[in-house]
C-alpha cells in the first residue's frame, strides 16, 4: 500500500481513500467484529518491506532510523525495542542512543542537532516521556521536520491541520488506517474522540473531520472531542449517537456498553493502562473500553493489546521510508524553518 502523503505520482493517493473490502476480521455471531491490529500491521510491514527492497535495489541507501532513549523507564525501553525490531523486520537499519535521566536539556539538544546534520540518519525520534527537567515541546521542535518520524514538530502538526502533506503522527495514522482498511465509512458520519492530547486525540480528530478533497485527504466526518472536564453523562449523550467512537483518554472502562447506540458503532480503543488483575493479581494491559461489555453492542471493536499498538509501530516504519525518500518537499520545509 502507498503512504498517506502521496507527493509522488508513483505513490498515488489510494491509501487515503476508504477501501472497499474488509480485512482481517473475525467475530462470533451477534458480537462486534474484532479488528486485529496485529494482522493489519503485518500487512503494512510487508508493504514497507517491499518498498524498502525496491528502494535499495534502485541503488539508494538503506533507510536508517535513530532513536534517542533517555532514562530507565521500563515501558519506554519496551516500546523502543518493539520499534527497532520492526525496523529490522522491514529492512530499515536502526540505532538506539541511550542517555541517562540526568542528561541536561542542552546536551540533548546538542545530540539532536548532530543527528539532524548526519546524512546517514533518515528518521529521528526522541522517545517520550522525558524527565521533568526537560521541555518536551522544545525537544520535539528541535528535530528537523523532514526527519521527524513521530510527526510532533510544530510544522508537521500545523501542516497536518491545514490538510497539507506532512509527517503524520504514527498512532493517529494507525487509527485512520484501521478505519479505512476495515471499510468503516466516515463521510458524513458522527464521530466522538474521547481525549484531546496533542499527540493522539487532536490529530485523530483532524484526520477524521477534514476535507477528503484536499492535499492530505481527511474523513469528512462530524467530530466531537471530549476531555477530562466533559461530564460522563454528557459524554454518553454524544457517544450514544456516534457511528465511530475513538477512546484515547487513558481511563480504563471509560466507554461502557450503555454508551453505544443500539444499532452498533465502530469502537477504536487507543487507551493503554497497566492494572492489576483482581483474579490472578498479575499486571495486565487494558484500554479505555469495557471490551467484553461493548463488543456485545458495537459493530466493530479493537482489542487491547493487539489493536492500535501494533499499528503505531507499523506506521512509524512507513514514516521512516517517507523520510528516506525525502518526500516532504524539503526545500519548502527549509524555507519554513529558516
Amino acid at each position: 500500500m502507498a503512504t498517506a502523503l502521496c507527493p509522488l505520482r508513483t505513490l498515488g493517493c489510494a491509501a487515503l481513500r476508504p477501501h472497499g473490502r474488509r480485512l482481517h476480521l473475525s467475530a462470533p455471531r451477534n458480537d462486534a467484529v474484532v479488528i486485529s491490529g496485529r494482522k493489519l500491521a503485518r500487512q503494512i510491514r510487508q508493504e514497507a518491506r517491499h518498498e524498502v527492497e525496491q528502494w535499495v535495489a534502485a541503488g539508494n541507501k538503506r533507510p536508517h532510523l535513530s532513536v534517542v532513549l533517555v532514562g530507565e523507564n521500563p515501558a519506554s525501553h519496551s516500546y523502543v525495542l518493539n520499534k527497532t525490531k520492526a525496523a529490522a523486520d522491514v529492512g530499515i537499519s536502526s540505532e538506539t542512543i541511550l542517555r541517562p535521566a540526568s542528561v541536561s536539556e542542552e546536551e540533548l539538544l546538542d545530540l539532536i542537532g548532530k543527528l539532524n546534520n548526519d546524512a546517514n540518519v533518515d528518521g529521528l525520534l526522541v522517545q517520550l516521556p522525558l524527565p521533568e527537567h526537560i521541555d518536551e515541546r522544545k525537544i520535539c521542535n528541535a528535530v528537523t521536520p523532514d526527519k521527524d518520524v513521530d510527526g510532533f514538530h510544530v510544522i508537521n502538526v500545523g501542516r497536518m491541520c491545514l490538510d497539507q502533506y506532512s509527517m503524520l503522527p504514527a498512532t493517529p495514522w494507525g487509527v485512520w488506517e484501521i478505519i479505512k482498511r476495515t471499510g468503516i465509512p466516515t463521510l458524513g458520519k458522527n464521530v466522538v474522540v474521547a481525549g484531546r492530547s496533542k499527540n493522539v486525540g487532536m490529530p485523530i480528530a483532524m484526520l477524521l473531520h477534514t476535507d477528503g478533497r484536499h492535499e492530505r485527504p481527511g474523513g469528512d466526518a462530524t467530530v466531537t472531542i471530549s476531555h477530562r472536564y466533559t461530564p460522563k453523562e454528557q459524554l454518553k449523550q454524544h457517544t450514544i449517537r456516534a457511528d465511530i467512537v475513538v477512546a484515547a483518554a487513558g481511563i480504563p472502562n471509560l466507554i461502557t456498553a450503555d454508551m453505544i447506540k443500539p444499532e452498533g458503532a465502530a469502537v477504536i480503543d487507543v487507551g493503554i493502562t497497566r492494572v492489576q488483575d483482581p483474579v490472578t493479581a498479575k499486571s495486565k494491559l487494558v484500554g479505555d473500553v469495557d471490551f467484553e461489555g461493548v463488543k456485545k453492542k458495537a459493530s466493530y471493536i479493537t482489542p487491547v493489546p493487539g489493536g492500535v499498538g501494533p499499528m503505531t509501530v507499523a506506521m512509524l516504519m512507513k514514516n521512516t521510508i517517507i523520510a528516506a525518500k525525502k518526500l516532504l518537499k524539503p526545500k519548502e520545509l527549509e524555507a519554513l524553518t529558516a
